[in-house]
């Protein structure tokens, strides 16, 4: 649990500067920011609106997901489309109901966006702006009119839960929302749907560029620059951040590498890869293996490995690299063509063994069984996610 606090805690502290959370506080919209790259996409920053619009503290929805806002109408649909959003690394803008903490239903645009890192084009957050629907239907009802000139305050007196119904009481699972609910809305329905209205789409995107700016100016204090589109430099590519998730659960130190990118870059190094070879992640992701060796690396070696790669073939080598502090140490590397579900070759791995280590570990596994088991483990990473995310790179 403690890890999973650290791992929040950086999610921000990493990337901006301190000041970043009092500025995005400063914002008056209701928003969180989550971060794909710890397990569970938790929500690593709730705005003040999202906190007086929710009921909840802060305490009780940092690392957390934001699944904890659903309810039994909830439409399932729309979170599946949203889910899909995520996986595929795309905004989406959808109506939703959610649930406040004492029960409340209430429908909102939900309006999502991504942050990417400018030096990779990964994707480090995502923001979800939610805008409350004012109920056309109820407005209708109460005599109300609707005005997107500003003179409509009046409605922003209005419950957010206006679109709600009453909840039957035959389930003891129910009893708490039917009580939670205000006595005078009492006949009130939740609509099948509530759209939202072109001034709760314009406020929605505003809120989103507003957010990003603040998270932009931020990211330029530190040298760690973000931005809303994919905007990594040419040849670097870049890995989803599903794949990245899955891949940084295997233990071994390796490497993904584009064989489609010019100069076949790393896309991916694994924290025992950093480890063993002194690096950051930034100083390797983007750049050939090639650095890695030295005066006194064997160029046959390296042929071999050169050839097996043209033939999209396995192989396993010893060859002699180097730490980032010139050290050197022998290396019982494994290479292994890595294909997405259609078949076709999407990346390379590379697992790294510092020859010293090469005995059987705690689990009494061999050498040659874990490099096997790390392969193993990248191509169920790799076809899992290549299974729906449309077409294969070839």
């Amino acid at each position: 649990m403690d890890s999973q606090l650290g791992l929040i805690e950086q999610s921000f502290n990493n990337r901006y500067t301190l000041w970043v959370h009092e500025a995005l506080d400063e914002l008056p919209d209701s928003f969180t920011i989550t971060d794909p790259s710890i397990s569970g996409h938790p929500i690593v920053f709730a705005s003040r609106g999202f906190l007086k619009m929710s009921g909840f503290s802060r305490a009780e929805i940092i690392g957390r997901n934001g699944r904890m806002f659903q309810g039994p109408r909830t439409n399932r649909r729309t979170i599946m489309e949203i889910r899909e959003a995520i996986r595929e690394e795309r905004p989406i803008e959808v109506n939703l109901l959610n649930y406040k903490k004492d029960g409340t239903p209430f429908w909102m645009l939900f309006k999502m966006s991504l942050v990417f890192g400018k030096e990779d084009g990964r994707a480090t957050h995502f923001v979800a702006v939610q805008v409350p629907i004012v109920s056309r239907k109820h407005m209708r009802n109460s005599g109300m009119s609707y005005s997107e000139d500003g003179g409509g305050s009046r409605l922003r007196e209005i419950v957010f839960g206006s679109c709600r119904r009453e909840v039957c009481s035959d389930s003891l699972l129910d009893l708490d929302r039917v009580l939670a609910l205000d006595s005078d809305d009492t006949g009130l329905e939740i609509e099948d749907s509530c759209e939202a209205s072109d001034l709760e789409k314009r406020k929605a995107a505003t809120a989103i560029d507003n957010i990003l700016s603040v998270l932009t100016h931020y990211s330029q204090l530190t040298g760690r620059l973000v931005c809303g589109k994919r905007c990594s430099l040419p040849g670097m590519g870049f890995i989803s951040s599903s794949l990245y998730i899955s891949l940084g659960r295997i233990k071994q130190s390796f490497v993904l590498i584009d064989p489609h990118l010019p100069d076949m870059p790393m896309v991916y190094a694994s924290d025992a890869f950093l480890k063993l070879t002194g690096y950051d992640r930034n100083e390797v992701v983007g750049q050939n293996c090639r650095f890695l060796n030295g005066v006194d690396t064997d160029t046959t070696v390296l042929y071999q490995i050169k050839e097996s790669i043209q033939t999209e073939q396995a192989c396993t080598v010893r060859i002699l690299n180097y730490r980032k502090d010139k050290s050197s140490f022998w290396n019982l590397l494994h290479i292994s063509p890595i294909r997405n579900a259609s078949g076709k070759i999407a990346y390379f791995a590379a697992v790294h063994t510092e020859e010293g280590c090469r005995n059987q570990d705690r689990h009494g596994l061999s050498l040659e069984m874990r490099q096997l088991s790390a392969i193993g483990a990248i191509k169920v990473a790799v076809r899992s996610l290549s299974m729906g995310a449309g077409p294969s790179k070839s």
